[in-house]
């Protein structure tokens, strides 16, 4: 496959007009790819795939859950879980793969190509067929409070990947205390990424060498606030994650919008908390998060405005095409329709119709993604 006639952000603020060779699931080349014809975009930018640093997959066809805001995740978890009553038990009755999928096309229709799914690796489901990425080499544990065996999930886990799970998610106090307890248990080390994070003791993390991915929309609803301004000064790693709807009615695009008007950051600084931040965290070493030579072939084409790669990124509605692993996973020469509210009609490579069968049949409609009504 060749794209010809876009730009193609080669950084978070440089493009250049190049077509892009695309053999498997790498790209082969970049620059003047003779003779073949290709995939015309003129008018079209090139970018790399974003990276969600922060889901749970089967949980975006869920309504936000409970009245916040709580003192801390503990509090949130005790007063929402009630698994034999309306609305969970009919959602927990959909089938996980169709659960599971659902959630992947939540982040295909924001750009995502590859996401962080912070629940077991379904093997079975997660295959060449899945819209996405699901990260696989990764360790991880729900938190402190719900994960007992927290310490040999984290002793177990290969040292050449990261180790992520939940963490000072309070605005009570209680996050730093539990911040110490995993640090007294050697948890919180250079490939610890912390999801949340807004109680933490910034300077142990930065002192010890650990990440974080925050999630400001699930913060904002759980905890009536997300993380400070000020730590974005800290040199601790930061990557954006969107959480799932139980707590965040909202996808990787609204996110990014979010985080700028809140933390009033830079638009190359957004850029890469959703390409190379979060692949450098996740130990991504096949090129995901940028474009290159040899890399993955992991891209999303966006209309262009005529401004650089961060800020077209951040001006973006929707997405008019994603490649995943050199496959063509949304676009128009995909066979099967779906709308999303605030996404526009689109044209994805995933059995919509069998999908949306299979949930309405026990949540009935409208079919909600992630706070979005979804049609087909």
């Amino acid at each position: 496959m060749i794209l010809r006639g876009a730009r193609v952000a080669l950084s978070a603020t440089r493009f250049e007009r190049l077509d892009i060779e695309i053999r498997g699931a790498t790209i082969h080349k970049l620059g003047v790819v003779p003779g073949r014809a290709g995939i015309d975009l003129a008018g079209h930018a090139i970018l790399p795939g974003l990276i969600n640093a922060h889901d749970h997959l089967e949980f975006n066809l869920f309504p936000r859950l409970g009245r916040g805001p709580w003192p801390n995740a503990s509090a949130w978890a005790r007063d929402i879980y009630r698994p034999d009553e309306s609305p969970v038990r009919e959602h927990r009755r959909v089938p996980r793969r169709v659960r599971l999928y659902w959630g992947a096309l939540k982040n295909l229709v924001s750009g995502v190509t590859t996401v962080c799914h912070h629940n077991p690796y379904e093997r079975k489901v997660f295959g060449a067929r899945f819209p996405v990425r699901v990260v696989r080499d990764i360790g991880w544990a729900h938190s402190l409070a719900f994960s007992p065996d927290f310490r040999q999930r984290y002793r177990a886990t290969p040292v050449a990947q990261p180790f992520v799970i939940h963490a000072a998610e309070a605005v009570d106090g209680s996050g730093k205390d539990e911040l110490r307890a995993l640090d007294r248990m050697g948890v919180v080390t250079e490939r610890t990424m912390l999801v949340h994070a807004v109680g933490a003791d910034w300077k142990l993390l930065r002192d010890r060498g650990a990440s974080v991915v925050t999630c400001p929309s699930s913060n904002l609803f759980s905890l009536g606030r997300t993380l400070a301004p000020a730590v974005f000064r800290s040199r601790v790693p930061i990557a954006l994650g969107t959480d799932s709807a139980i707590t965040a009615s909202a996808d990787l695009l609204d996110e990014l919008r979010l985080a700028r008007r809140i933390w009033k950051l830079s638009a190359p600084r957004l850029y890469r908390m959703v390409t190379e931040v979060p692949a450098a965290m996740l130990r991504l070493t096949d090129g995901r998060g940028a474009i290159r030579e040899a890399g993955a072939a992991d891209l999303i084409v966006l209309g262009d405005p005529g401004r650089s790669p961060a800020e077209t990124l951040l001006a973006a509605r929707g997405v008019e095409m994603v490649v995943v692993a050199g496959r063509v996973r949304l676009g128009s020469m995909t066979p099967h329709r779906l709308e999303v509210r605030g996404r526009g009609s689109i044209r994805v490579d995933a059995d919509t119709r069998a999908l949306y069968r299979a949930a309405v049949k026990y949540v009935g409609e409208p079919l909600r993604l992630a706070g979005k009504e979804v049609r087909l």
